[in-house]
């Protein structure tokens, strides 16, 4: 126990979750980014976390960043359970802790693969395939459920600055803004994302469980989504800058 504490004491623990803090902003802005442009004339990219990813990977040193990201990701996956076993949370944060972990992990793996030449998964493949077994449906549409969840839960967190408990310290009123743009535009894109995931196993369509980039381009094709989803990116931006403030404050 002890040997864990003074690691959460140590100088390169907080500079790998800083670091890894960073990345996430920085796969968020560039989600953003992409979702803009998919709004404002469209593009081939995808608006998600394997898109943001690979977009990195196209830039300078791009391989280099990548593998800092995973580093830096797999050190919050480290974070979040030294968080569990001695950070004595509530149920609530403990069910956050979980969930926040699997997603710094699978996007830490996607770094790597993507670094190493490798793709960072398809969605719709992925579902078609479980979709091919007995109870494939069922456990889409109960995926389906689970992320919408998760999606009306960040919508929660924005409405009453729950992220702020992730926070040391007093903060200013536009770190608490962009948590609450940033959450809600998360909130709104895992909502769409799991009402998808329901619908493909009520039709038995794996072409409608698509991911994130999936929900997005749904948005656009509804009324007003040019406006929708332009809103929606400048969220993912403002959670990419919060991502980047949450870096220097972070409670461990």
């Amino acid at each position: 126990m002890r040997t864990a504490q003074q690691a959460q004491q140590s100088r390169v623990y907080d500079w790998s979750i800083t670091v890894g803090l960073i990345a996430y902003g920085l796969v968020y802005l560039l989600i953003g980014w992409i979702a803009l442009q998919i709004a404002w004339g469209g593009t081939s990219e995808q608006a998600s976390q394997q898109g943001a990813l690979q977009e990195l990977a196209s830039k300078p040193f791009g391989t280099a960043l990548l593998w800092i990201a995973a580093i830096g990701l797999f050190a919050l996956v480290i974070w979040r359970v030294l968080q569990l076993v001695y950070g004595h949370l509530k149920t609530d944060r403990k069910v956050s802790a979980v969930g926040r972990g699997i997603v710094y992990l699978v996007l830490g793996i996607s770094a790597i693969k993507i670094a190493t030449g490798g793709s960072g998964g398809n969605q719709k493949a992925l579902t078609a395939r479980v979709m091919a077994h007995g109870s494939g449906r069922l456990l889409i549409a109960v995926a389906g459920l689970v992320i919408l969840g998760i999606g009306l839960y960040q919508i929660y967190k924005a409405w009453k600055k729950k992220f702020l408990e992730d926070l040391n310290g007093g903060v200013s009123r536009t770190t608490i803004l962009l948590g609450r743009l940033g959450y809600l535009a998360k909130g709104i894109a895992f909502a769409v994302t799991g009402v998808l995931f329901v619908f493909a196993a009520i039709d038995y369509d794996p072409k409608k469980a698509g991911g994130l980039d999936t929900a997005l381009r749904t948005l656009k094709g509804q009324p007003f989504g040019t406006g929708l989803l332009t809103l929606v990116a400048l969220g993912f931006a403002c959670f990419g800058v919060y991502c980047f403030v949450w870096s220097r404050n972070a409670r461990h």
